[in-house]
């Protein structure tokens, strides 16, 4: 991600509401990708140049929103918020902080995914190719809902994250259960936003036999393959092929995890460009780049990590294997990507 500044010229961060330095309000447009540090005039939010805003519904509602809505377009949610099919209900305790914390990792989704051109519609407005989100509840965080359990995953344009996800202990504990190395609400959003581009795709038979030649043939019983993995775990060697355990899963999941996996590297590489790290920003390099400058910068990462006491920030391997299948996921962008206000932005 690229870096944010107040008018005062004090960095600030893609969700900051407020700058430390000066005490502007901040609040993101995402039609040119920049923060603006606004003041207020009736009913309206100036930017420096003079343009009106508001902010989002959400945001003066709940409190989960810094983006901002410009005069000329009525609708009271913002551009990112209007992806939203069910959200936690706020009524309840803790939601508004489980809320926030999956309003944060969406944002960041969408903003990638727009920095890379990629194709990103409403479900409301396209129902047959757009995109929604459900942010859902079930009986582990509110006992209003005791017979019901909700699974993170994606079907037809919609991703659905359990809103269990925001809350960092019970995360921990799953992730402890499911021996995983990484577990994270964005992480979450990024995986399942593969599924809905491959989907979207709508693959040719050339592209469907490469497909298969990288991860495996998707048409094998995905079900009755995830019931195998639970109840044994991933195959014997996993690691000499596949970027996760849970990518051995299945090839549709293998997909995902790199797809993911693409986006933290872009995102990754972006903001070390942005802060100085690297000279040369990700779109600039081809994908063999971006691999040979994240093995690097991953160590440094990590590295950085242990220093204060944190586990790795990225605990994963990227082998040959792992790079084809990169390699597919940016072949595959190139065929997606539509020209956008962020796209190769710095």
């Amino acid at each position: 991600m690229k870096q944010f500044y107040c008018q005062c010229g004090q960095p600030v961060f893609f969700d900051s509401e407020k700058c430390l330095s000066c005490g502007s309000r901040l609040g993101f447009d995402p039609l040119s990708m920049t923060m603006l540090a606004l003041h207020q005039a009736g009913e309206w939010w100036l930017a420096p140049y003079g343009n009106a805003f508001r902010f989002c519904d959400n945001a003066t509602k709940f409190q989960v929103c810094n983006w901002v809505v410009p005069d000329t377009d009525p609708h009271p949610l913002c551009s990112g918020c209007r992806f939203n099919r069910t959200v936690p209900n706020q009524s309840l305790p803790d939601n508004q902080q489980r809320w926030l914390r999956l309003e944060e990792g969406k944002k960041r989704l969408l903003y990638t995914l727009m920095q890379l051109g990629l194709p990103l519609e409403n479900g409301w407005d396209a129902p047959d190719t757009g995109l929604l989100f459900d942010f859902i509840e079930d009986g582990r965080s509110q006992v209003a809902y005791p017979e019901t359990f909700v699974h993170t995953g994606y079907l037809g344009g919609v991703i659905t994250l359990n809103t269990l996800e925001a809350d960092d202990a019970a995360r921990e504990a799953q992730r402890l259960q499911l021996k995983e190395s990484y577990r994270t609400v964005l992480g979450h959003l990024r995986h399942e936003s593969g599924h809905y581009y491959w989907q979207r795709l709508n693959a040719d038979e050339g592209l469907r036999a490469e497909f298969a030649a990288v991860f495996g043939d998707d048409s094998q019983d995905y079900q009755g393959s995830l019931d195998r993995y639970y109840a044994n775990g991933p195959e014997a060697g996993w690691q000499q092929r596949f970027i996760s355990a849970y990518a051995s899963a299945h090839p549709a999941e293998d997909w995902a995890e790199s797809w993911g996996h693409y986006l933290h590297i872009y995102d990754a590489l972006e903001t070390a460009a942005a802060h100085g790290l690297r000279s040369v920003w990700p779109d600039q390099m081809d994908i063999t780049e971006r691999i040979s400058v994240w093995r690097a910068l991953s160590v440094t990462l990590n590295e950085l990590n242990r220093s204060v006491g944190r586990r790795d920030a990225y605990p994963f391997v990227l082998n040959a294997e792992v790079e084809k299948k990169l390699a597919f996921v940016d072949r595959v962008i190139g065929l997606l990507r539509t020209p956008g206000p962020g796209t190769a932005a710095h």
